[in-house]
């Protein structure tokens, strides 16, 4: 094996033992997001799993239960959205910016 190659190969391990490590760290980070001014607000983690929502009572209207949807709908997204711009931030550390398709 040429040093080009096996120098490519240490890379790809590298870059593989950091992706898990990453992924491990984001498993542990939280991102937050509210809609209805604060009234719905609902938390993601980088592993973009649903961790909780809390719902103020003062939005609970049982003759509006559409707004209560559309509410927990638009809060629940943008954690998620929030969630994918940080594994994204993290990635591009990772590899440096470039775009790698299939890393996530």
């Amino acid at each position: 094996m040429s040093k080009n190659i096996s120098g490519m190969l240490k890379q790809a391990q590298k870059l593989q033992s950091d992706m898990v490590k990453m992924q491990d760290e984001l498993a542990e980070k939280i991102v937050e997001a509210s809609s209805g001014g604060g009234m719905i607000t609902s938390k993601v983690n980088g592993k973009q799993e649903l961790i909780s929502i809390t719902i103020d009572k003062n939005v609970v209207n049982p003759d509006d239960v559409e707004m209560l949807q559309d509410l927990i709908v638009a809060s629940v997204n943008e954690a998620l959205n929030k969630s994918k711009d940080l594994i994204s931030s993290e990635m591009s550390k990772l590899t440096g910016g470039l775009n790698i398709p299939g890393l996530f």
